[in-house]
């Protein structure tokens, strides 16, 4: 039995502007240690134009030159140009310019134009990854659900908990499990008439992976 999986990134080829950032974030936790120190050197250097060397951002990052290659490639791209080229175009929005540290000597103004921007940098980055495909079924799936397990640990467990209450507000069944073993046992619970919703940051959570492979083996979909 087919059972959907929803997630909120989706590959495709030349990806616009301002997908380029938190596309590459989302595969850090597929990177190994060193990996990740490369991509996220590229990502804080806000220099990185279509001039900036191979050469030099592989002294940077104190790797080879292979490994930046290497890199680009396994982040999707066709080699270091065309890595070099979409972060470019990315440096170059406006509101990148805009998301800048908090500092010590910083006025309540320039915090809350500091805070207010960056948020709206990551409500406009999260709108440039969406897939309106992909919203459109998870949708109809919690739609038409009979039940709706929500799932997550720590701080992801209050969005949890905020989705859950905003379905029981609106009169859908949902329930939120914030613990380990209440997630797994209820995800025996599912059939393939009930959705499975799950929050994760990082996407490695063991508990949430193991409830949601649960979810799945009961036929349950999953959206995540």
């Amino acid at each position: 039995m087919h059972v959907p999986e929803l997630t909120g990134c989706s590959a495709s080829d030349g990806p616009e502007p301002r997908a380029v950032g938190p596309r590459i974030r989302m595969m850090l936790p597929q990177l190994t240690t060193l990996e990740a120190r490369v991509v996220e050197l590229a990502l804080g250097r806000r220099d990185f134009t279509e001039a900036t060397s191979l050469q030099s951002v592989a002294k940077a990052a104190e790797v080879s030159e292979a490994m930046i290659v290497k890199v680009a490639k396994k982040l999707g791209y066709d080699g270091y140009r065309d890595f070099r080229a979409s972060l470019a175009a990315y440096n170059r929005l406006p509101v990148v310019e805009l998301h800048k540290e908090l500092a010590s000597d910083d006025s309540t103004r320039t915090i809350l134009q500091k805070v207010f921007r960056t948020a709206v940098q990551a409500l406009e980055e999260t709108l440039a990854i969406l897939d309106p495909a992909d919203i459109e079924r998870a949708a109809d799936l919690l739609y038409r659900a009979r039940t709706r397990d929500f799932y997550g640990l720590g701080g992801s467990a209050q969005i949890a908990r905020d989705a859950a209450h905003k379905f029981l507000r609106i009169g859908m069944r949902a329930s939120v499990q914030d613990d380990a073993h209440m997630m797994a046992m209820s995800a025996s619970l599912l059939g393939p008439d009930d959705v499975t919703v799950a929050f994760s940051h990082s996407g490695e959570t063991d508990s949430v992976v193991d409830a949601v492979a649960i979810a799945k083996s009961a036929g349950s979909p999953v959206v995540v």
